[in-house]
């Protein structure tokens, strides 16, 4: 695994409410120039007053954090491992997709989705 990490929507909100262990992992990442990867759709789910939502506005705004959008070559990727996977969540397939490219860990609240989604698929459980 890559060093950094790629974080869902759950991690997003657990950074936002003070969560230690998120806050660590990520201040580690901001001290060794690691990467950390947010895709732009579970940011989406994360984000509702961004005026309010302090860590997570800075986060994304910090030179060492990819906001990952939804292009053309993703969401084909998306709409594929859906397909294989027999699930539905766009965003949930997003995080694996990047979290794959990546080779990152994925810091999730929610690990049954994302093994179902990818049974191999390195999780950091919150």
């Amino acid at each position: 695994m890559t060093p950094g990490a790629t974080l869902d929507a759950g991690g997003l909100i657990a950074l936002d409410r003070n969560d230690r262990r998120v806050i660590v992992l990520v201040a580690r990442a901001a001290e060794t120039g690691a990467r950390i990867t947010v895709p732009a759709t579970a940011l989406a789910q994360a984000i509702r007053r961004p005026e309010r939502q302090i860590r997570l506005a800075r986060l994304i705004r910090q030179p060492t954090t990819d906001v990952v959008a939804l292009d053309r070559v993703d969401a084909t990727s998306v709409g594929r491992l859906l397909a294989a996977s027999g699930t539905s969540d766009v965003v949930d397939a997003h995080v694996v997709i990047c979290a794959r490219r990546s080779r990152q860990n994925i810091v999730t609240s929610d690990s049954r989705d994302l093994t179902r989604l990818d049974p191999a698929a390195p999780l950091i459980i919150l």
